[in-house]
């Protein structure tokens, strides 16, 4: 099972907080050190301490800063760094894409492209350490799994490079745009540049702390300590919970319809199947001023949105069609071909647990031999389970015997 990690961002994130929480959730501090080692710079060291903050004990990582890279870095610079690094691929790449997040924030902060920005507050070297150890520890645990809770950015004013800014500060504000944010306890900054660009970029979902099976659960403290608040950021190791079948993402596209001729459905439902349609369905409701119609549902892979939406629009009344992504848990599915009068069927068989499966014969099969052998298409649906059931019994007692 693949590890998850949630970040719970109750209190912020920067890429201190995230350093110490993950070392305080169970990875190695030798091993984080000796990774960082393969960025072949010199003139800093990592040292870890036990703080209290608030109600909480939490771990505190600190990049201590020795010599040189004391002036901002540029792009440009950061990409030649981790190119000539001997870090993993993905950790190279995920570290880029940090930056360029970041980059991209700060350039829309201060009205100047992404590849002149020089990283004021986040490119010296213990920023830049923050970063690519956040990436490296993600790796170092096996986590392939990111989501995190809305982030609390804080509130009041903070003191800036820029002189003083409102909080969160313009990076921080583009950054979060699309994000679940709020403003809770104390009037200052708690969520940093560098925190927000890693869960930006790391994590898939955010929301309410996902179904998982926590092995470990770690605290990182932030330099602040204001009083009577546990200034640290919480993380949450484990594995997603068993479960039947694969989840994917798939698009529901939904449109309400009060004056279309029901005759037009059957060729609507054809025409959005031969688009790229997974699943049609139309249900009737009562509509504004009590007129009854009926709900169109669609589900689509996001490649074929454009295509259902230009049926949905050429072939029925519709004025607006809602879009939105869902997930849907697909249980793995195979075809079994069995032999009717004659004739082939394809069973599709759908394993729902190990040693356990559901069954069901493809209706357009039955129905053509219905039509050619002029029996009730409900007698060949039967048949056909008939014959899969006796052929899968075999398979059993064949395996059985060996």
């Amino acid at each position: 099972m693949a590890t998850h990690l949630h970040f719970d961002c109750f209190s912020g994130i920067s890429g201190d907080m995230t350093l110490g929480a993950l070392v305080d959730a169970g990875l190695p501090f030798k091993d984080l050190v000796r990774g960082l080692a393969l960025l072949r710079i010199e003139g800093f060291r990592l040292t870890r301490k036990r703080v209290e903050r608030g109600a909480l004990t939490a771990t505190k990582v600190d990049v201590l800063v020795e010599k040189g890279f004391r002036a901002p870095l540029t792009l440009a610079q950061i990409k030649r760094i981790l190119l000539k690094s001997g870090l993993p691929p993905v950790v190279k790449e995920q570290s880029q894409a940090v930056f360029d997040v970041l980059a991209h924030a700060e350039g829309k902060a201060h009205g100047v492209e992404p590849s002149h920005v020089h990283f004021h507050e986040v490119g010296v070297i213990d920023s830049f350490v923050d970063v690519v150890g956040g990436v490296l520890g993600l790796h170092l645990l096996g986590v392939r799994r990111v989501t995190a809770s809305a982030i609390n950015v804080g509130s009041g004013t903070l003191m800036s490079a820029h002189g003083s800014l409102p909080v969160p500060g313009p990076a921080v504000a583009a950054l979060a745009v699309g994000l679940p944010i709020y403003a809770g306890g104390p009037q200052r900054e708690l969520a940093t540049p560098t925190g927000v660009a890693l869960v930006r970029t790391l994590a898939t979902e955010f929301g309410c702390l996902p179904p998982m099976q926590v092995r470990r659960v770690g605290y990182g403290a932030g330099t602040a300590d204001p009083a009577h608040w546990p200034n640290v950021l919480r993380v949450f190791v484990g594995e997603e919970p068993a479960a039947a079948g694969s989840v994917e993402t798939i698009v529901e596209l939904q449109t309400n319809i009060d004056d279309l001729n029901p005759q037009v459905y059957e060729t609507v439902f054809d025409r959005v199947f031969a688009a790229g349609a997974v699943d049609a369905t139309l249900a009737p409701v009562t509509m504004k001023k009590g007129r009854p119609g009926n709900v169109l549902s669609v589900l689509a892979p996001q490649e074929k949105v454009e295509a259902v939406l230009a049926v949905l629009f050429a072939d029925t009344t519709a004025l607006g069609v809602r879009t939105h992504e869902v997930q849907r848990r697909v249980l793995p599915r195979r075809f079994v071909p069995v032999q009717v009068h004659g004739h082939e069927v394809s069973i599709k068989v759908a394993d729902s647990q190990p040693g356990r499966s559901k069954a069901a014969p493809e209706y357009e099969d039955c129905k053509r031999i219905a039509e050619q052998s002029g029996r009730p298409v409900k007698d060949i649906l039967e048949e056909a389970m008939q014959v899969y059931r006796r052929t899968a019994g075999h398979a059993k007692k064949g395996k059985g015997s060996r």
